[in-house]
């Protein structure tokens, strides 16, 4: 699964509303100066294409493309994030889960994971377990069977990484690949002032070469970004294996498959997958 930093200036970690915050800003800003991406072509919001991506993702995070049946998916695979669970790999240590089992329970109340909220709280921005063993895995499971729960995990994927990563991918002038490697970069990193979280691999990016929709070469940028992505991935032995750029985005890129149409064929840590 994924691992996100933990610090402080990490939108993973205890200030990722504020770090977010910045990022919308951003986003707001250049969507009104610049032109969008080539709307001919179907981004990665359109529900195929953004069910492609899902089933990239998951098989990264869960060398599965079933991602729907990743809601009830946790466990502590030792990154220093503490438990790691469902879609998108929401941890315990970097504040989404807790923002998420918030979300479920204003909107379900009384639910099982309820009670868990004060040691979700206390264990922020920790690897530690404190208050969440020994049932918190088994309610985790139990909850994820609740419609209520996975629709709290879809938004929520949705207002912290799918959004915000899409939006601002349409307004450097990407296409659906482009789309997809920024979402899946901030998946894996997430966002804020770390030199290795999303809007500064976007910056060492743009060292190398310009968006379109700053007048550069869409093939040439991508290039640079997952360059910058790989350096990024590099700096952290959890995320040392670069595979699911190497011979995955690099691959439909090198293709020239800038609009991510399948069908696709890829590797990542070593296995095959197909979409047809």
């Amino acid at each position: 699964m994924a691992s996100r930093p933990i610090n402080s200036t990490s939108p993973r970690g205890v200030s990722r509303r504020a770090a977010l915050g910045l990022v919308g800003a951003l986003v707001s800003a250049t969507l009104l100066a610049v032109p969008q991406a080539n709307a001919a072509a179907p981004g990665l919001d359109d529900p195929a294409k953004k069910e492609v991506a899902m089933k990239l993702v998951s098989s990264a995070e869960n060398s599965s493309l079933d991602w729907k049946a990743q809601y009830k998916y946790i466990e502590d695979i030792g990154d220093g994030r503490g438990y790691t669970a469902g879609i998108i790999g929401f941890c315990s240590g970097t504040g989404d889960m807790l923002d998420l089992v918030r979300l479920y329970t204003q909107r379900k109340p009384g639910n099982r994971l309820a009670k868990y909220l004060p040691a979700l709280e206390d264990v922020n921005g920790t690897d530690s377990h404190a208050g969440l063993d020994p049932k918190f895995t088994k309610d985790w499971a139990t909850a994820a069977k609740d419609s209520a729960f996975q629709e709290a995990q879809r938004d929520e994927r949705d207002r912290v990484y799918f959004n915000p990563a899409v939006a601002q991918a349409k307004a450097d002038g990407l296409r659906a690949l482009g789309q997809f490697a920024y979402y899946d970069a901030i998946v894996m990193h997430g966002d804020g002032t770390d030199p290795t979280t999303f809007s500064n691999i976007r910056k060492r990016a743009f060292k190398k070469a310009k968006p379109p929709a700053q007048g550069g070469d869409e093939t040439a940028y991508l290039h640079a970004f997952l360059d910058a992505r790989v350096w990024a991935m590099q700096q952290e032995e959890a995320h040392s294996d670069t595979s699911r750029v190497d011979t995955a985005q690099r691959v439909f890129l090198n293709n020239g498959n800038l609009d991510l149409n399948t069908p696709l064929d890829w590797q990542v840590y070593g296995d095959s997958f197909h979409i047809g």
